[in-house]
């Protein structure tokens, strides 16, 4: 019995070194009243980042312009343009392009985004790319992998929290100079254009 007892605990601190490990975020910026972590993600090159801010807005004001797809792109970090392909229900599918610094091929990227409705009044946004729901655009690097998420905590009558964590394959070739730039500017610039448009 206390073999076995050793065992469990043995797999259960096992498993929690895992999960910290998969989640050890490193703050890269602190601005603003916006935070920017970073995290390494196995097997890829690319970090995950993460944005998280608080928004003198509603959650369902903060909702109702993501889900303006067309005039979400004016506060996404370097969006060129973005449409609504398809919505069904708490399902959307997305189309936007971004621009990139010469000589990097612009990117484009299909989302399947799923609404989670909390029983908290939060909002989750989850994040998925889907590379083949339409076809290649000329010109373009489609965005190979895509995963994170929105979440929009509500902190008072009007005062939302809101965290934005993605990871992402770019597909082809970025130098490291931009990667690294990138997971940095995106959720912070992201965040704070969003923040600024919501509390006009």
């Amino acid at each position: 019995m206390r073999a076995m007892h050793r065992i469990a605990l043995v797999a259960l601190l096992g498993s929690v070194h895992v999960s910290a490990h998969a989640e050890q975020w490193d703050v890269a910026k602190d601005e603003e009243g916006i935070k920017v972590s970073l995290s390494e993600v196995p097997g890829s090159k690319y970090k995950a980042y993460r944005g998280e801010t608080t928004i003198k807005a509603s959650v369902a004001k903060l909702r109702a312009m993501q889900e303006d797809v067309a005039g979400a792109c004016s506060w996404i970090h370097e969006c060129k343009s973005q449409k609504l392909l398809k919505h069904q229900g708490d399902q959307t599918w997305t189309y936007s392009q971004f621009n990139t610094p010469w000589p990097v091929t612009p990117r484009d990227s299909v989302l399947h985004i799923t609404t989670v409705d909390g029983s908290d009044g939060s909002v989750t946004r989850n994040l998925a790319a889907a590379p083949d729901y339409v076809p290649q655009e000329k010109g373009f690097v489609r965005v190979a992998q895509v995963k994170g998420f929105w979440k929009m905590v509500p902190q008072g009558p009007n005062q939302t929290q809101v965290i934005y964590q993605v990871h992402t394959e770019p597909g082809g070739s970025v130098p490291s100079w931009l990667a690294n730039k990138f997971v940095v500017d995106a959720p912070f610039n992201t965040l704070k254009a969003l923040r600024s448009k919501a509390e006009q």
